[in-house]
């Protein structure tokens, strides 16, 4: 299969630039909440309720401000995925100049059909922005030159993100990529143990700690696959057995669990994967692409 060209240094730079600008420290932050502890909850707080104040501080003032250490601050910085104080100061900037408007709420039991409409709906292009705001591109590159370097792709999800994982599938056919789709845990399993250094696997799991995906991508990293994961932003297991993560930045509400706007998310990144994957072997990719139109135009009318 045809592998992509490797980046020379100023697409890296650009990479790295990229992510540090696109960061959504604030939606990292919601996101992260209950498991920030009670001080990396106060340094947090302080700096959702005053980010433009923090844009001008040092890691020393906001530590006095918060009644915390200064460790406890980077600490927080680096839980929320950044290297560093000044990249939270930096994308803070960013958010402050185009600011992210919150409109996650959560939906009442008094809510009119109209106002159920709107919530949802604004909800789910906010989780679609704060998406794209986390998702990395140096990230997205190598996961496509994993995939498309790979002589086979095994695709796994469980629960909810059987659907994601079988569309995942159905899209990879389309553009002429030799892949597998496994939403059974006990055939993932044995797909996993089965898997080698040619095999590419890409895990979709919104918790990141079902234990069937995280066993079966365990397994496939062990047996030398590259392991590919889509997951929401935060800790989980998963990552532990990942050659590449792409997060997901959705959140949970009362009435709307993770099997609704996470998967909306997910589906965004498979678009840009499949996009990019048909971009680095065009040709190749419209001939399948016309091929299999022709097939299915047999199924209609």
């Amino acid at each position: 299969m045809k592998r992509s060209h490797p980046r020379t240094s100023s697409d890296k730079k650009t990479a790295a630039g990229a992510g540090a600008a696109a960061f959504a420290v604030l939606a990292r932050i919601q996101t992260l909440w209950p498991s920030l502890g009670p001080v990396g909850q106060r340094v947090a707080d302080f700096i959702v309720k005053h980010p433009r104040e923090v844009i001008h501080m040092s890691v020393s003032e906001v530590a006095e401000r918060t009644g915390s250490s200064e460790g406890s601050v980077v600490g927080l910085c680096k839980n929320l995925g950044a290297t560093g104080f000044q990249q939270i100061k930096i994308a803070l900037a960013q958010e402050m100049v185009r600011p992210v408007q919150f409109i996650h709420e959560d939906l009442d039991p008094q809510d009119t059909v109209d106002s159920v409409t709107r919530k949802i709906f604004q909800s789910n292009v906010q989780t679609l922005h704060d998406t794209q705001a986390t998702l990395e591109t140096a990230s997205m590159q190598r996961a496509v030159s994993l995939l498309r370097g790979a002589e086979r792709i095994e695709i796994y999800g469980i629960g909810s993100a059987a659907t994601i994982a079988e569309d995942a599938h159905y899209r990879m056919l389309r553009i002429g990529l030799n892949a597998n789709v496994v939403v059974d845990s006990h055939v993932q399993a044995i797909s996993a143990s089965l898997t080698n250094s040619k095999v590419a696997v890409l895990t979709i799991s919104h918790t990141g700690s079902s234990h069937e995906t995280v066993t079966a991508t365990r397994l496939a990293k062990e047996a030398g696959a590259a392991t590919i994961c889509i997951t929401n932003f935060g800790k989980s297991p998963l990552q532990a057995h990942a050659d590449v993560v792409l997060f997901t930045m959705a959140r949970e509400t009362h009435f709307r669990t993770e099997a609704m706007t996470s998967r909306l998310a997910q589906l965004a990144i498979i678009d840009v994967l499949i996009a990019c994957l048909a971009l680095s072997d065009q040709d190749r990719a419209v001939r399948t692409l016309r091929k299999t139109f022709d097939v299915l135009s047999l199924k209609r009318y």
